[in-house]
């Protein structure tokens, strides 16, 4: 195990000048075959060019306080020369970070299936490559006698590269990249953004849209295609880590989240977006407009206010002062309204409280920044991880920097895809679809075919919050005739999220112990396992709930993302959701009406003479009971299909039913205010075939 840099001898300053005119944007190809490599591009440390690759340390996201890191750096002998990097920590911090400094703010929404990462991507490194402003690269190392040979045998092997040139970016290819949820959905969003504006919850939120695209190629040619086109001022890349712990991050970031050297730190926050079309009368149109724009100053200077309170709460006192204010700005096909804060940091105070008394970016946030957090996981769809973090490095010797990677809905929209879309004609690519946001006003009432989808519920002053797998997870069983019904199923679930989401493993015993209880039982029951995050589990039992009058009302309820494919035992949000469309069950679906599931059961619907349910992505729970309905529909002969499905086709659906462990497969009688068709003989056959499974 290498050792902390807090605890290895001082380092020595040493560079070398290097012979070669490798450009700026290529600088990822240099070392893109090394272990761990990275490459920053634009205005980093008044550098053109940071590479690096080989790192002495690479820190542990989960076990290891990634803050404090930063401040784990090597005394170093002598006076560094200007503009001198070296190393240092240098990576990625995703937005998540924020809830370890918070642990009041509510759990995130759930990570698609594939898109899972690391809380943070960070690594210590004790040599760069650096290309400075007048064109020329160097080697640059904290130098000590212990890696004395090893940075030699870089030095020579990086100069040979530097010397002989890259050949360029190989070619990376994109299917149109897709918007989530869509235009009309983030309005949707942002309208009940609003309500909460209205009611007082907050000031502001900055709501995310996610594009999404499967990417044919490698991140670090993307980067350097992208940032050979647009010159932004904080590119960076990361490449994967070993057997893609961490996928390849590529960032094409204009903005500044923090610079410090010494004890003066600054911040440009952006806040504020038009168009910049290559015409220049165009472009000189939008400039004017987003300057003149009430808005977007108001939105500006309430972020300039933020950054301004949590630099003072490591500042000395009357040192924060803002040193530009709302200046329009050209950036990679848009204008920007920027601002800049500065101050001086207290002494004692180091990178790890600097960034933990500011993070998440304000500009990512909102004001105030717990409450505008809060809503954000309440309405966006998918977690944020190094998308609306921060980007950079902790040095030594260069200090720390690090990027950021009254609203009208539909503008919102369009200003989203406004930002997107000159970075993905950077790289070769486009939106699926060419939508503006001029018809996304309709999107904020209806979905498909004119049915309504409601605005996520407003449920008090805060956001009831989103399950907090801090609680646990646990599965319910049903027993019949002192049986546990499904028990190896239910049980395998249990083990898998014990391992997936805590790291430790289900006793042994369990299962003995759930066939004993239920053996015990005199009368159908159920048998509740919990598992808490040490591992630990405990079991339940409860009389089975009433029998219904054959009647079963489904609400749509708009929960962006869902709730997840585990049953968490932090059931605050559904037993709100229930409460609230009560005698109704919550049928939950996304911002773009997407049909997820109910808050106790999966959903099916006959349509067009197959069994469609929704596909197991991550947002749902994979049912015990789903899954054997899918197989004995199967062996009926009936078509079967896991597909989305909207929330205006369950209104043409010839049956639609509800799956879970205690009710078995049951019809729907009613959605919101529409009765729905009878079940079919079919259906009753199936339903029939299948006594509570789940």
């Amino acid at each position: 195990m290498v050792p902390s840099p807090a605890t290895t001898p001082a380092a020595t300053v040493v560079r070398f000048a290097l012979d070669g005119d490798v450009p700026a944007a290529y600088a990822g190809l240099l070392v893109r075959d090394d272990a761990r490599p990275f490459a920053l591009v634009g205005r980093w440390a008044g550098a053109t060019a940071i590479a690096g690759s080989a790192p002495v340390r690479v820190a542990d996201a989960e076990r290891d306080d990634v803050l404090a890191l930063l401040d784990q750096q090597p005394a170093v002998d002598g006076e560094a020369p200007d503009g001198f990097v070296g190393g240092g920590w240098f990576g990625a911090l995703g937005y998540g970070i924020g809830r370890r400094l918070e642990p009041r703010l509510g759990a995130p929404p759930p990570a698609p299936v594939g898109e899972r990462r690391p809380a943070a991507t960070l690594a210590f490194y004790d040599h760069v490559l650096r290309r400075d402003a007048e064109g020329t690269w160097w080697f640059e190392a904290l130098w000590t006698e212990a890696r004395a040979d090893v940075l030699d045998a870089r030095r020579a092997e990086l100069a040979a590269r530097v010397a002989t040139g890259v050949e360029g970016p190989r070619p990376v290819r994109s299917g149109p990249w897709r918007a989530t949820p869509s235009a009309a959905g983030h309005a949707r969003a942002v309208e009940a953004c609003r309500e909460r504006i209205a009611a007082g919850d907050l000031f502001q939120a900055n709501l995310s849209l996610r594009l999404r695209a499967e990417l044919e190629g490698d991140a670090v040619d993307l980067l350097a295609r992208g940032a050979a086109a647009l010159a932004p001022d904080r590119a960076a890349w990361f490449a994967a880590g070993p057997d893609g712990a961490a996928p390849a991050i590529a960032s094409l970031s204009p903005e500044l989240f923090l610079a410090r050297r010494g004890n003066v730190v600054r911040t440009a926050p952006i806040k504020g977006t038009r168009p910049r079309p290559d015409d220049v009368d165009a472009a000189e149109a939008q400039r004017a407009e987003l300057a003149a724009s009430a808005k977007d100053h108001a939105e500006n200077v309430m972020i300039v206010d933020l950054m301004r309170n949590d630099l003072g709460r490591v500042c000395e006192p009357g040192s924060v002062e803002v040193t530009a204010l709302a200046e329009t700005r050209p950036h990679a096909g848009v204008w920007h309204l920027v601002s800049e804060v500065a101050g001086r940091v207290r002494p004692g105070v180091g990178d790890a409280g600097l960034v933990a008394a500011t993070f998440p970016p304000g500009s990512v946030t909102g004001a105030p920044k717990l409450a505008a957090m809060d809503v954000i996981s309440a309405l966006e769809g998918t977690a944020r991880q190094a998308f609306c973090g921060a980007i950079g490095f902790a040095s030594p010797t260069a200090g720390l920097e690090l990027s950021v990677a009254d609203s009208e809905p539909t503008a919102e929209a369009a200003e989203c895809l406004a930002k997107a879309r000159p970075l993905l004609q950077a790289i070769g690519a486009q939106l699926a679809e060419e939508d503006d946001g001029t018809d996304t006003a309709r999107g904020v009432e209806t979905a498909r075919g004119g049915v309504p989808i409601p605005l996520p519920l407003r449920l008090g002053g805060h956001p009831v919050p989103r399950p907090d797998p801090a609680q646990g997870v646990f599965e319910t069983i049903l027993v019949v005739d002192g049986v546990a019904v499904a028990e190896d199923e239910h049980l395998e679930r249990l083990a898998r999220a014990a391992v997936e989401v805590y790291g430790v493993e289900v006793p042994e015993a369990v299962g003995a112990l759930v066939r004993h209880t239920a053996m015990e039982q005199a009368t159908s029951c159920r048998i509740r396992v919990l598992l808490d995050p040490r591992g630990d589990v405990g079991l339940q039992v409860a009389p089975l709930p009433a029998a219904g009058d054959g009647t079963w009302a489904l609400e749509p309820v708009v929960v962006a993302g869902g709730l997840g494919d585990r049953k968490w035992r932090d059931r605050r949000l559904v037993d709100a959701l229930d409460s609230a469309v009560a005698p109704a069950l919550p049928l939950l679906v996304d911002l773009d009406g997407g049909v997820l599931e109910t808050t106790r059961s999966n959903v099916f619907a006959l349509i067009d003479d197959v069994f469609v349910t929704p596909p197991l992505d991550g947002r749902i729970l994979p049912g015990v009971t789903r899954a054997l309905v899918i197989d004995a529909a199967r062996e009926a002969g009936i078509a079967v299909a896991e597909r989305p499905i909207g929330l205006d086709e369950l209104t043409r659906a010839g049956a639609v039913l509800t799956s879970g462990a205690l009710r078995g497969l049951e019809p729907v009688t009613g959605l919101g205010a529409q009765a729905l068709p009878r079940i079919t003989d079919r259906m009753r056959t199936l339903a029939a075939r299948i006594p509570r499974l789940r």
